[in-house]
């Protein structure tokens, strides 16, 4: 690295080449406090459910997924062989996204968006990406909405319940069965199912790396974890606080709306990773590292999006991208040179400590150590695969840290439709 961009990093307390392997032992300690009902980070949520034993068949299951932005619905029909196949979809937004709604209206929202599903199954598999704490019979109690979902009064319900109300209210006359999960219990579910022939796999992961941040692994029973059976555990990764904040970070988290919170996520995901990169240039145009005319250039600029960030790391040259297009007009080689590198830092640490979040759910798995049957990490995100590099530097430093250290193996999958097909397949779990 540029000297000078080293130092303005050390100045700002960020840090360079994280050690992995730190990381790693704090988020198994973490997990560790979790799992014990101590306060932790993470909160570790139980789920009451595994991968079944064998693919469903011949089966309906409506699918709802509910994220940050967007609100999905679909029917997933399982043939007689297993081959699923998806029908109905529809996209609209998130309730709650454009503006404040009442617990009542929250949930006839959804109801009009899933009229064109009225009763063409009992069974829902609800993808909810929130934070929330399954129950046993597999429905979920919000903990709290993140994002931008403006819903105050639908903290704390048992979100399958109040959705059967609405639906009833609706006009539904079957009798439904609603299964909570989350994204990333939904990408483990989807691996598990769809396995390759000629493959076996010794355990499942989920991960997340897109707009948020998360992991799921499947927990063996242990005695050390009184009356905890075998199942899939919710890391919610993103939540883990202790870690290294550079001014940058912290700069960065004042501004949010929820200060002090995903300290972790908002080093990684994609939600937060273009105005991290804004707060360091900033920092560095009125610092001096770039030339003055420049310097001047950059400070113009008063946001910037992952993309835009992501886009000049892919291309520094092209003036397609907003500082393509600054650096095109008075950036000097040493100007590009300095900028790409104080990026590609931003983009290395998202790496290593998404590397570091699947290495502590394989270890915690106790699976993995046979290199005929590896843990199958079911990845998905556009942070993750479209990013400058993140899919291929975790690639590397998971063969340093598992294969070659712990002789621990691994497989990353992806699969079309994750989400939807490992929701479906949750909302046939019986509970």
């Amino acid at each position: 690295m540029n000297k000078a961009v080293a130092a303005f990093l050390s100045k700002h307390n960020f840090p360079v080449n994280t050690d992995i392997d730190t990381v790693i032992d704090a988020l198994l300690y973490d997990m560790d406090e979790g799992l014990s009902s101590r306060p932790a980070g993470q909160d570790m949520i139980r789920t009451f459910s595994n991968p079944p034993a064998k693919s469903p068949a011949g089966e309906s299951v409506i699918v709802i997924d509910a994220g940050g932005t967007n609100f999905r619905s679909c029917l997933v029909t399982f043939d007689n062989m297993g081959k699923p196949s998806i029908d109905f979809m529809e996209k609209t937004k998130m309730p709650g996204t454009e503006g404040e709604l009442s617990k009542k209206a929250f949930f006839d929202k959804f109801a009009e968006n899933l009229e064109h599903l009225k009763d063409k199954s009992d069974k829902i598999g609800f993808c909810f990406s929130y934070p929330m704490t399954i129950t046993e019979d597999g429905d979920g109690v919000l903990i709290n909405f993140s994002k931008e979902v403006k819903a105050p009064e639908v903290v704390g319900c048992h979100i399958g319940k109040e959705l059967v109300k609405a639906l009833s209210e609706h006009g539904w006359k079957k009798k439904l069965h609603v299964s909570l999960l989350n994204d990333t219990v939904a990408a483990l579910l989807a691996g598990a199912a769809d396995v390759a022939e000629g493959m076996r796999y010794s355990s499942y992961v989920g991960f997340i790396l897109g707009t948020g941040m998360n992991g799921a692994y499947i927990q063996s029973e242990d005695p050390a974890y009184k009356g905890l059976k075998k199942q899939i555990i919710v890391c919610e990764s993103g939540k883990f606080a202790d870690v290294i904040q550079s001014d940058f970070d912290k700069a960065l988290d004042a501004k949010s709306e929820k200060p002090g919170t995903g300290l972790m996520e908002k080093q990684c995901s994609g939600a937060y990773m273009g105005p991290l990169a804004y707060e360091a240039i900033h920092s560095a145009a009125q610092e001096g590292l770039f030339s003055k005319k420049f310097s001047e250039s950059l400070l113009q600029i008063s946001k910037l999006t992952q993309i835009e960030m992501d886009s000049f790391l892919h291309a520094p040259y092209s003036t397609a991208s907003v500082l393509g297009a600054k650096a095109a007009e008075s950036a000097t080689e040493e100007d590009y040179a300095r900028l790409f590198q104080l990026l590609d830092a931003i983009v290395d640490r998202c790496a290593r400590l998404a590397s570091a979040i699947l290495a502590a759910c394989v270890i915690k798995s106790g699976a993995g150590r046979d290199a005929t049957r590896p843990v199958c990490l079911l990845c998905d995100g556009t942070s993750f695969y479209k990013t400058y590099k993140v899919r291929a530097r975790v690639e590397a430093f998971l063969e340093s840290l598992l294969v070659q250290k712990r002789g621990l193996y691994y497989d990353i999958v992806s699969i079309d439709n994750d989400i939807t097909l490992g929701s479906a397949i949750g909302g046939l779990i019986a509970k």
